[in-house]
């Protein structure tokens, strides 16, 4: 991640939207695959953004929280709570405007988001 705390700015529609992209950056450098930015404002109240990540076993799902949370926590950022853990395959970490879900490859297809939020607008996709 080079963005720099001082410039994500988290009270603005764009600051929120950039802090998205900014975690799936962030994916981009763990094990995670098939992550998805799912823009929700539209649709929900819940959140403002989905970011939906895979990992193939426990361990790589312990890995991609992990590294997600301690770079998002380098920079001053921690989730509001965090649900589950690697052990039940679907970790949810709340960033309030951003929900981040990381599953394993098995309950992601079971719950299938993606097709949940079909009219969610995709904002990013990394393979």
């Amino acid at each position: 991640m080079t963005e720099d705390r001082a410039t994500l700015t988290l009270d603005t529609e764009e600051g929120i939207r950039d802090f998205a992209i900014t975690i799936a950056d962030t994916l981009a450098d763990t094990p995670a695959s098939h992550t998805r930015v799912l823009d929700i404002r539209g649709i929900s109240t819940l959140a403002d953004y989905f970011v939906i990540t895979g990992g193939e076993n426990e361990r790589q799902l312990r890995a991609i929280t992990r590294q997600l949370a301690d770079e998002l926590a380098r920079r001053g950022l921690r989730p509001t709570r965090v649900e589950g853990d690697s052990a039940s395959g679907w970790i949810l970490m709340d960033y309030s405007d951003v929900v981040v879900h990381v599953f394993d490859d098995e309950l992601r297809q079971f719950y299938n988001l993606e097709d949940l939020w079909q009219d969610a607008p995709v904002v990013l996709e990394i393979q």
